[in-house]
Formats: structure tokens, C-alpha cells, sequence
């Protein structure tokens, strides 16, 4: 089984979908992608989980990011599961949902985790560049839902840092001011933003967020 770490080159694959066949690289083009799995179809948490991101797409493709989840049920399953989702989440599903019923993005991707069940995929989130590097992977207890604000927060952060050179501190939330990373000298931060700073100590140097107007 593939163990994926921050940074690697996300794997590739072919598969049925909600909303037909997909080769996922292509499928992502340039955009950043979402990729995250649910144990099984008919589960209630995962229920809530597709209709907030069916709401959240908006949000999603604010930020050019695709959204595709997964699921080691087969098409029939998903295709009765979205009308339960889109009825009892008031909602409309707009996004694909992979079958994955022979478990080969599930392999690829280490979903299965079988100290905590042998079949089922665990509730993994993977945030995916437009070079189709893993930026983040964040993975959930199946008790656990998650939580799509702090997706759309980490999102922002992730785009935010990949073209300025600032880093988000704790709790940081979009228009938020952002730290200077430490490659930058406090000599040369007018250089990079023209916006000013404040030099807290040598080492921690706060800027405003560089790309808002």
C-alpha cells in the first residue's frame, strides 16, 4: 500500500463517477483539486457531509478548486445515495462521486486503515495544486465530520503562501494579517510589501495580507 506524504506528486487514476468516467489528472486541468473519501454510501455522517459540500461549491469554485469524492460503493448505491443527500440535506449534488468498489484508489491513495476498520475507508481529505502536488492531507475518525469552513480557510492559506512569501499564523482567517517568512530579511521586507510591517521580535515579522487590495 502507497504511503502519500506532503508535497508528493498525486497519483493518477481512471474511474467510474457519479457523473461519468473520469482520468483524474485531466479531469483537474489547472485547478486545485479536493479529493475525499467516505467509509460507505448510506452512512448518516457522510450524508451531511456531501450536502454542505454541494452548498459550499460556490465557494469552491471561487477559488478554482474541483471537488470530487469517493466512496467503495458501486454507481446504482451512489445514485440512490445523492437523491437521499439532496432530499434530506436540501441540496443538489454537483460534484462527482467515485465508485471505487474495487478499492484502487483507495489502495493508492492509503485510505484503509485497518486497525480502525478492514473495508471501509477512513474520512481522508486531500488538497491537491494545480502541478497535482498534495498540499495538505488531514484524515477523520469515521465518528468525526468534518469541518468545510476550516477546508475553505486552509484552501485560502495553501493559495495565498504557493505566490506570496508569507506564511498564516494560528487561527488565521482570510484578510487576516500574515507572518513574513524568515528567508526574508527585515531589511528587504519594503522590497516585497509595500503594504509595511510590524517587527514583533527579530524573528517575527507581520505584514497585511499582500494580495488584497
Amino acid at each position: 500500500m502507497a504511503t502519500i506524504r506532503l508535497g508528493d506528486v498525486a497519483p493518477d487514476f481512471k474511474a467510474q463517477t457519479s457523473e461519468g468516467e473520469i482520468q483524474f489528472h485531466d479531469w483537474l486541468g489547472d485547478s486545485w483539486g479536493v479529493l475525499f473519501s467516505h467509509p460507505a454510501d448510506y452512512t448518516p455522517v457522510c450524508t451531511t457531509e456531501l450536502g454542505t459540500v454541494a452548498k459550499y461549491k460556490p465557494e469552491f469554485d471561487k477559488r478554482n478548486v474541483k471537488v470530487a469524492a469517493l466512496s467503495v460503493d458501486g454507481l446504482e448505491s451512489h445514485k440512490g445515495w445523492i437523491s437521499d443527500i439532496n432530499e434530506t440535506q436540501n441540496t443538489t449534488v454537483n460534484f462527482p462521486i467515485i465508485a471505487d468498489e474495487d478499492r484502487t484508489v483507495s489502495e493508492l491513495y492509503d485510505m484503509i486503515h485497518p486497525n480502525a476498520s478492514e473495508k471501509a475507508t477512513v474520512r481522508s481529505v486531500f488538497v491537491i495544486d494545480p502541478a497535482k502536488k498534495v498540499k495538505l492531507i488531514i484524515t477523520y475518525p469515521a465518528s468525526t465530520g468534518r469541518n468545510f469552513d476550516e477546508l475553505i480557510r486552509v484552501i485560502d492559506s495553501l493559495q495565498l503562501t504557493a505566490y506570496h512569501q508569507v506564511a498564516t499564523p494560528a487561527n488565521w482567517q482570510n484578510g487576516d494579517d500574515c507572518v513574513v517568512v524568515p528567508s526574508i530579511s527585515t531589511e528587504d521586507i519594503p522590497k516585497h510589501f509595500s503594504k509595511g510591517y510590524k517587527e514583533i521580535k527579530p524573528y517575527l515579522r507581520t505584514t497585511p495580507q499582500p494580495n488584497l487590495n
